[in-house]
């Protein structure tokens, strides 16, 4: 049964329609007039923007459900780019009309979807009058109510489109969602997208690299993460973020840099992390990142982050562009990174080439009882990248490495490996980087071939060779051309 209206609130909207008879066939009428652009312009020289937001306010909620959903999907096309109906939207209170609406419907994830779409387009192209309106109207406490809704991912893109168009158009909006109320509402935000979406969700996405990745909202945004009532070491949401500025880092390497306090974070991360998974039994498949264990994913995407961090150039490069990058490269390095990921390389298996060929000379099936597996598909891969992208053109990093007995331990990264993927091409990356410019380094693997302790076929690749220098009668490093 349709709703009776007065015939001031009809007329308009079957005048617009040209048709006469009955409300659903009149808004089906204009939904489909205004999914064209002059279909839009027209409706807006008819001024049916405040007919429409005079419906939905004499609409119970939920009895005339159907005709609100369609009603707000009108709105929404008519907004879509249209100048002059997203001012009337503004001139006639539009703001409040819908969040009236939301408020009653806040359960009904559908319903506020729409809600949510004619916000988006009102505020999508930069008119600050328009977004300071539904800004002022929703924030804080509307937002994060909607944030909450945890049914369907559906609500999450448009919220976080209104978010990101008001947070890219306002400094005032801006610093406000950088605030503590703010990051309340995209940590609900990043609950819901964790629990339905994926990492792919384009706006939400687009915010965290502004807050995370360029800004420096990163550490507080992760702190609020945490579970008070659980006793967990980590949260999914958690790992679902990083995850997330994984994702932003690997796409935009060597355009954004990570801040210094958000990599002492990401180090301490991976120190926390580590030290849980290497003292408990690891058994069972391993599986590529996300493996479905959170503290694993807390781990190896923090060591994916830092990884692309310093990816950057060498370090006079670095300081030649002023980027900021060397700062936080050298605040991990000067904290322990290098040893930590020494200590994880030599706490694992041996790589499953150089394991079969120790097995087969000992005549035994097993590994040391005290060595780990890999505790994901490209965790040792990882790793060696790490190194390898320290070490490039780092001397006194070069140097840590020698000093550490670990020039061995990276030779031994050059092959292939079952469960790490191009771990081969990045131990040779990093033993070039480890050798090059760097006599000692060089001096110190050629003796070890020379002595049979380690059979590295893979130097010719990388155009270097062993000979002996005629006047020392030492062996040296030379370049194989």
């Amino acid at each position: 049964m349709e709703p009776s209206l007065p015939e001031q609130v009809l007329q308009p909207l079957l005048n617009a329609s040209e048709l006469s008879y009955s409300l659903e066939d009149c808004l089906k009428s204009l939904l489909e007039t205004s999914k064209t652009d002059e279909g839009r312009s027209d409706l807006a020289s008819k001024a049916i923007v405040p007919s429409i937001l005079a419906l939905l306010q004499l609409l119970p909620y939920p009895s005339s459900r159907h005709y609100l959903n369609l009603s707000l999907k009108v709105l929404r096309n008519l907004c879509a780019g249209e100048a002059s109906n997203q001012d009337a939207f503004v001139d006639h209170s539009g703001s409040v009309v819908v969040s009236d609406l939301l408020d009653s419907a806040i359960g009904d994830s559908e319903t506020v979807r729409f809600g949510l779409q004619v916000l988006a387009n009102v505020v999508l192209f930069g008119e600050k009058r328009r977004q300071r309106d539904v800004w002022l109207r929703f924030f804080p406490e509307r937002f994060l109510a909607i944030a909450k809704v945890r049914r369907e991912r559906e609500t999450c893109d448009p919220l976080c489109m209104i978010l990101y168009a008001c947070f890219d158009g306002s400094s005032e909006i801006s610093s406000q969602l950088c605030s503590d109320e703010g990051l309340n509402i995209i940590a609900e935000t990043l609950r819901t997208s964790s629990s339905v979406g994926t990492v792919e969700d384009y706006w939400l996405k687009l915010l965290v690299s502004r807050l995370c990745v360029e800004g420096d909202c990163f550490l507080d945004l992760f702190s609020k993460l945490y579970k008070d009532d659980k006793n967990e070491t980590f949260t999914s949401e958690q790992a679902f973020l990083l995850r997330m500025v994984s994702d932003i880092a690997n796409e935009r390497v060597k355009e954004v840099s990570v801040s210094k306090d958000a990599a002492c974070l990401l180090l301490g991360l991976l120190k926390q992390s580590s030290a849980h998974v290497f003292d408990s039994v690891v058994s069972g498949e391993r599986s590529e990142l996300p493996t479905g264990s959170t503290v694993i994913d807390v781990m190896g995407y923090s060591l994916v982050i830092i990884r692309d961090t310093c990816a950057g150039g060498s370090l006079e490069e670095l300081k030649k562009n002023d980027s900021g990058g060397d700062d936080t490269v050298e605040s991990l390095l000067s904290t322990g990174l290098i040893e930590l990921l020494l200590d994880m390389l030599r706490k694992l298996e041996p790589p499953t080439t150089i394991k079969k060929a120790l097995n087969q000379s000992s005549g035994s099936g097993s590994s040391s009882s005290s060595s780990k597996p890999c505790l994901y598909r490209g965790f040792r891969r990882d790793i060696v990248s790490v190194i390898g992208n320290c070490v490039y053109r780092r001397k006194y990093v070069q140097d840590e490495i020698r000093e550490r007995d670990g020039l061995f331990l990276m030779l031994q990264q050059c092959v292939t490996d079952d469960e790490n993927q191009f771990l081969r091409e990045w131990g040779l990356w990093c033993v070039r980087n480890l050798l090059e410019g760097n006599q000692e380094n060089q001096k110190a693997v050629a003796e070890l071939e020379m002595q049979g302790s380690v059979d590295v076929p893979q130097l010719r690749e990388i155009g270097l060779r062993v000979e002996i220098d005629p006047e020392t009668a030492r062996p040296k490093l030379v370049n194989d051309t």
